[in-house]
């Protein structure tokens, strides 16, 4: 299998590109792949350094660059050398002009401007973090979102996901020796969901963080029965509380954030009749989305 080379360039922190070369590589199974990854491209020297190391390692060459002068540089360059060079962006921005009758601003990183969303995301981030795996618990009403699992069932990464789109996020492993703090079932504001997977999922996931800690792999924490056990008692918590609840068994990270924050949007769409920010307050909104 031929190796592929993929030099990203970015003249910003390159995580839509990063986003769009992952999305698109994903449609190809066992590809032999290189990414180079080249942000805060604002020069011209320094496109110049760049371009030493793309001839030596020659390859595809997607970009997002806003400067007309580094981008004819770029694709200059990459002619010269026989490289194919793709503005990640164009089709999309060209389109976007049509419609709205107007020119894109050319400024680098302007989706990363220090703005209200971004100071939300932020505090967003920083809440999720101080109520990881059932801490804080007495802060919880002033989350948006809170996931209840069992352990390995995705909570944590799920939730900095979340976090990374602007929602306080808390979470809590449902165990069944240690019941849950009662305010768990009293909460208002936040919307509560239930993340659940199959049995047999769990224990490879259990199984595998236990060898990677060199921790003996076979005790009550993946035992078939035991394991059985936790997930019935989760989902009839889930069941009896009227809780939405998200199946992770074969979803990514990104699948079951989507399918909490459509969950999200749902809930508030039946309260107020429109689309809804996170932070929003939700007090008066009570009962399982249908």
């Amino acid at each position: 299998m031929q190796r592929l080379h993929l030099h990203l360039l970015s003249d910003s922190t390159g995580e839509t590109l990063e986003m769009i070369a992952k999305a698109a590589l994903a449609q190809f199974e066992n590809a032999d792949v290189v990414r180079h990854f080249w942000p805060m491209v604002r020069s011209q020297q320094h496109l110049d350094r760049i371009m030493s190391e793309i001839a030596a390692h020659p390859g595809l060459v997607l970009f997002t660059l806003v400067s007309t002068e580094i981008r004819a540089r770029l694709e200059q360059r990459c002619a010269t050398l026989g490289l194919s060079s793709v503005a990640a962006l164009d089709t999309v921005t060209d389109a976007l002009e049509q419609q709205l009758g107007q020119e894109a601003k050319g400024r680098p990183g302007r989706q990363h401007t220090m703005d209200e969303a971004y100071f939300r995301r932020v505090d967003a981030i920083q809440f999720t973090i101080a109520h990881d795996d059932g801490v804080g618990w007495e802060n919880w009403e002033q989350a948006d979102i809170l996931l209840a699992g069992v352990s390995r069932s995705s909570k944590t990464p799920t939730s900095i996901y979340l976090a990374n789109r602007g929602f306080k996020v808390a979470n809590i492993p449902i165990v069944v020796e240690s019941p849950p703090p009662h305010s768990l079932f009293t909460l208002r504001r936040p919307l509560v969901v239930g993340l659940t997977t199959s049995t047999e999922r769990l224990i490879q996931v259990r199984r595998n963080r236990l060898l990677s800690l060199n921790q003996a792999p076979e005790t009550a924490y993946v035992d078939n029965d035991h394991v059985t056990h936790e997930v019935q008692f989760a989902r009839r918590m889930f069941a009896d509380n009227g809780w939405p609840v998200i199946d992770v068994s074969r979803r990514s990270i990104e699948e079951t954030a989507a399918a909490v924050i459509n969950l999200y949007n749902e809930r508030h769409n039946i309260r107020a009749g429109g689309s809804s920010e996170p932070g929003r307050d939700s007090a008066d909104w009570k009962g399982p989305i249908a």
